[in-house]
């Protein structure tokens, strides 16, 4: 009884020994009232105090050493690591209006995660939604022209190569990429963290190489459409009539629909662009930039949202293309389609035809079809 008597003395004497020699500015005396009793707040580093001596007179106090590491002391560390923010291990701190103090790092890591994930995610399970209850109340378009047997070249083959070059590249960056923004909710609970590990990786690989390939792809297939695609008045009148899709006749177009030209332009022109010029930055291909993590947040933030409203857009141009629409899909596969389909879904197109204003077959090579109806 008489040792815990004198230790407990002992341990007494030594707090208030660490109480006097403590240090109380206004800042540290303003925590301490409102702290409960007993607690004593670590005393400020004297600008005067080297490392060494804060060591051994504030055992375990290191704000110093961070204020240092994520960029808010004097000057940054000391560091064999290359690029600009070489010496700067943790960004500085930083508070946008509503929320608290955090890093700039943990403020994208918000947004990303708080968001993008799941807005993104859910516009894609709307959009998925929305086609297949389409399809199951309209089924398959087309079918109500008959078909004559003469056949109209609608794409040609530099045409079709441009488009399946620049399918296969986005099919590629789209699974890669959905992969890694949603992978984890559905994916990773049934192959596991080594497997999904692995995926994740390959396909990480897979997309930054196809990136490049996308990019020039796009470029041919824009040059390539863009003639096609230049806004007419007719296309305000597809506009106003929804297309006719809820009808039962589709409002005459010419080659390409307004459906068709608002993919082209807010797609493949806006947001494809938009997110090839993002991931080329992500991918530090563009010369002359100095890559900062700032930088390369905002990047991908613009990628990513891009990509989602790219994806949601294209995904009505493959439905459309594959099952939404009789013999769509055979048309950018053979580049022939029948006139019964011409005049069905691109009347005025057909009319030109017809009237001689367009060739009904531009590559010499192809076999010669029957001459067209004039009726």
């Amino acid at each position: 009884m008489r040792n815990t008597f004198v230790s407990l003395l002992a341990v007494l004497s030594l707090s208030a020994a660490c109480a006097q020699a403590v240090p109380e500015p206004a800042a540290s005396a303003a925590v301490q009232s409102a702290a409960p009793t007993g607690f004593v707040a670590p005393a400020l580093p004297r600008p005067d105090e080297s490392n060494a001596e804060r060591t051994k007179s504030q055992p375990g106090n290191n704000a110093p050493f961070w204020r240092g590491v994520h960029g808010s002391g004097d000057k940054p560390g000391t560091s064999n690591l290359p690029g600009a923010e070489k010496g700067v291990l943790i960004q500085a701190m930083v508070q946008y209006p509503g929320s608290k103090l955090t890093t700039a790092g943990e403020a994208w890591r918000q947004v990303r995660n708080q968001w993008i994930i799941p807005y993104g995610g859910s516009l894609l399970l709307i959009t998925l939604l929305a086609l297949a209850l389409f399809y199951f109340s309209k089924g398959t378009l087309g079918g109500h022209v008959p078909y004559t047997g003469r056949q109209i070249e609608r794409f040609t083959y530099f045409e079709r190569a441009a488009h399946w070059s620049n399918a296969a590249a986005f099919t590629v960056l789209a699974v890669s990429g959905v992969v890694m923004a949603f992978g984890k909710f559905f994916l990773l609970p049934v192959l596991g963290a080594t497997l999904f590990g692995w995926l994740s990786y390959a396909l990480k690989t897979a997309h930054n190489f196809t990136g490049p390939l996308f990019a020039v792809s796009l470029v041919v297939v824009f040059l390539t459409f863009v003639r096609d695609n230049l806004p007419t008045l007719d296309d305000l009148k597809w506009m106003v009539k929804g297309g006719g899709l809820f009808g039962e006749h589709e409002v005459p177009s010419a080659r390409f629909n307004a459906g068709e030209k608002v993919v082209f332009w807010a797609g493949v022109f806006v947001l494809g662009f938009t997110v090839v010029a993002s991931g080329l930055v992500l991918n530090q291909l563009i010369p002359n930039l100095a890559y900062l993590r700032g930088d390369m947040q905002i990047a991908h933030m613009v990628h990513a949202v891009g990509s989602v409203l790219m994806l949601t857009l294209f995904l009505g141009h493959i439905y459309m293309g594959t099952i939404g629409m009789k013999d769509a899909l055979s048309a950018m596969k053979t580049g022939m389609v029948d006139e019964g389909w011409a005049k069905e879904h691109h009347e005025l197109w057909f009319d030109d035809i017809r009237a001689g204003k367009i060739p009904a077959q531009r590559t010499p090579d192809k076999p010669s079809s029957a001459p067209l109806a004039q009726h």
